[in-house]
């Protein structure tokens, strides 16, 4: 699925991350101006076709992640990064909220060199300003193989925003990228 995306779409450049529960992430840049789909999934671990039961046992090695297919005339890389720092603490190792293990580990899987020339610039800004009191302790890696999570976790804040996740961890995420991007903001969310 992941890759008829941009085969249906050429212009289109894709960016992974993951940063915690995939349903935060998801929810916020579903609602970007450029954003053409946000799928979310699994990376970075050794067995093939993981499941969110396995992934969530922390023994496959995944990552909670989502890709984000997007048009860079309409939104930068960079902008997506800089969105990604802001929506997560990109200083805890391996949590996020209640949520713990590696499975919810900060990461970025870079699909070409410029974007991770770019993203070890982000990161090296970010340490040179002290925008945090703690090191930035984000992976990043080049994108290994990526496996799209089940269809019940595609489109999940927007099916499910009373669901008590949500509305306790997605909504004040989406709410603190809303305040801080709000030109990046899709017009159809505004």
């Amino acid at each position: 699925m992941n890759e008829s995306i941009l085969k249906n779409h050429p212009s289109l450049e894709r960016a992974t991350l993951g940063g915690g529960c995939f349903w935060c992430l998801e929810a916020v840049y579903q609602q970007i101006t450029g954003v053409s789909a946000v799928v979310s999934g699994y990376a970075g671990g050794a067995m093939p076709n993981p499941d969110y039961e396995s992934v969530c046992s922390g023994q496959t090695g995944h990552a909670e992640i989502v890709d984000v297919y997007f048009d860079p005339a309409l939104v930068s890389y960079r902008d997506l990064l800089e969105i990604f720092f802001v929506i997560h603490d990109p200083t805890t190792l391996n949590y996020q909220g209640n949520d713990h293990g590696t499975q919810y580990r900060s990461v970025i899987f870079t699909h070409s060199d410029i974007q991770s020339a770019t993203a070890h610039e982000v990161v090296k800004e970010l340490e040179e300003a002290k925008t945090y009191s703690n090191p930035v302790v984000t992976q990043i890696d080049t994108a290994p193989v990526i496996y799209p999570a089940e269809d019940y976790h595609q489109n999940y804040f927007r099916q499910h925003p009373g669901q008590g996740y949500c509305m306790a961890v997605v909504a004040p995420k989406l709410a603190k990228f809303r305040a801080k991007f709000q030109s990046l903001i899709a017009s159809e969310f505004r």
